[in-house]
C-alpha cells in the first residue's frame, strides 16, 4: 500500500505573544489560515526499517528532521516495528514562518495512522505532535484556528466570510529567519513581547463579518473592521535586521493589498487580496520592483 498526500503550509493573521513563561517558551494567540500551496509526500511500508529521503539537498534525512522524528514517535507509540519508506518532495521555501516542516510532521502522523489501519485516536496523534512542536497539532485539522499556549492548543473555527472570494500573495526574499533567534531577539523590544491578551478573538470576531476587509473608507466597513486587528509581534526584531521585508509590507500596501503582514517568525510576508486575477496583478508588481528572485506564489482562499 501506498499512500500519496500533500503537505499544505499556512499564514498567522495574528501572532499575538504575551510574555516570556516559566519554562522558557512564550505565551501567545495566534490565528493560523491553511493555505494550499503543498510539498508532496509519499509513505508505504517496506523492510525493517525507518528510511526517508526527501528532494531538497539541505534538508537531513535523519532525527534532526522532523518527518523522520515523527516518524519514529509514531512507530514508538503505536508499537509497530514494521518498517516505512518516506519521501518528501519539497516545494515550500524553508525557514519561512509557514510552517512547512510542522506540517510535513503532521501528515506524517495522520499518513502513517491510515497506512497502519488507525492503531491511535485524534486525540494521541495530538499529543504526540504537540510534544513535537508548537505548530505541529493545527496541521491535523483542515480548518482556520485559534492557538493559545506556545501554540499547542488548537481551536478549530468555521472558513472566514471576510475571506470567501479572497485570494493569497506569498513572498520568500531567499533568505530564512531562525525562529529561536526572533523569540530570543524579542527580548529588545518589551512591548512586542508583552502584548494585550484577546486580539486574536477580536479578528476572529471580525473575520466572522463578511465585509469587515472593506478598505478603510469603502463602503460597508463598520465598527468590527478586520483591518484593526491583524498584527505580528515577531515584526519588530525582524524588520530591525532585515528591514527589506518591511519594504516588502509597505509596497504590498500601497499596491492593492487588503492586509500586508509577515508570517511566523519570517521570513515570508503576505498579502490579502481582493480576488485571485488582483494577487497575480500584485506579483507582476512586485517582480517588476523587486526582481523574481526567491519565491513568490499566488493562490485562492
Amino acid at each position: 500500500m501506498r499512500l500519496e498526500k500533500q503537505s499544505p503550509c499556512k499564514v498567522n493573521l495574528i501572532l499575538n505573544i504575551l510574555g516570556k513563561r516559566a519554562d522558557g517558551f512564550h505565551e501567545l494567540e495566534t490565528v493560523m489560515q491553511p493555505v494550499n500551496l503543498c510539498d508532496a509526500m509519499t509513505f508505504e511500508r517496506a523492510g525493517g526499517s525507518l528510511q526517508l529521503t526527501c528532494s531538497h539537498p539541505e534538508l537531513p534525512c535523519d532525527s534532526k528532521n522532523l518527518v523522520h522524528r515523527a516518524a519514529t514517535s509514531f512507530l514508538a507509540a503505536a508499537n509497530i516495528s514494521d518498517g516505512v519508506k518516506i519521501h518528501l518532495q519539497k516545494n515550500l521555501p524553508l525557514a519561512g514562518g509557514i510552517g512547512g516542516g510542522s506540517a510535513n510532521a503532521a501528515v506524517t502522523f495522520s499518513a502513517l495512522n491510515e497506512l497502519f489501519g488507525a492503531p491511535l485516536p485524534v486525540e494521541k496523534l495530538h499529543e504526540l505532535s504537540a510534544a513535537l512542536g508548537s505548530d505541529v497539532p493545527f496541521f491535523l485539522y483542515d480548518k482556520p484556528a485559534l492557538a493559545t499556549g506556545r501554540g499547542e492548543k488548537v481551536r478549530t473555527l468555521e472558513n472566514f466570510l471576510a475571506l470567501k472570494g479572497r485570494a493569497f500573495f506569498l513572498v520568500h526574499p531567499g533568505f530564512g529567519i531562525s525562529t529561536p533567534w526572533s523569540y530570543q531577539t524579542l527580548a529588545r523590544f518589551p512591548k512586542d513581547q508583552n502584548g494585550t491578551p484577546g486580539r486574536a478573538e477580536k479578528l476572529v470576531a471580525a473575520l466572522q463579518i463578511s465585509d469587515s476587509l472593506a478598505p478603510i473608507g469603502g463602503e460597508g466597513r463598520g465598527e468590527g473592521a478586520a483591518l484593526d486587528h491583524f498584527y505580528n509581534s515577531l515584526e519588530a526584531p525582524a524588520f530591525d535586521k532585515f528591514p527589506v521585508l518591511q519594504l516588502y509590507k509597505e509596497f504590498l500596501r500601497e499596491n492593492g493589498a487588503l492586509v500586508s503582514l509577515m508570517s511566523g517568525s519570517g521570513s515570508t510576508t503576505f498579502a490579502i487580496a481582493e480576488n485571485l486575477k488582483a494577487a497575480e496583478t500584485m506579483a507582476e508588481k512586485f517582480k517588476s520592483q523587486f526582481g523574481d528572485k526567491g519565491w513568490i506564489a499566488t493562490v485562492a482562499i
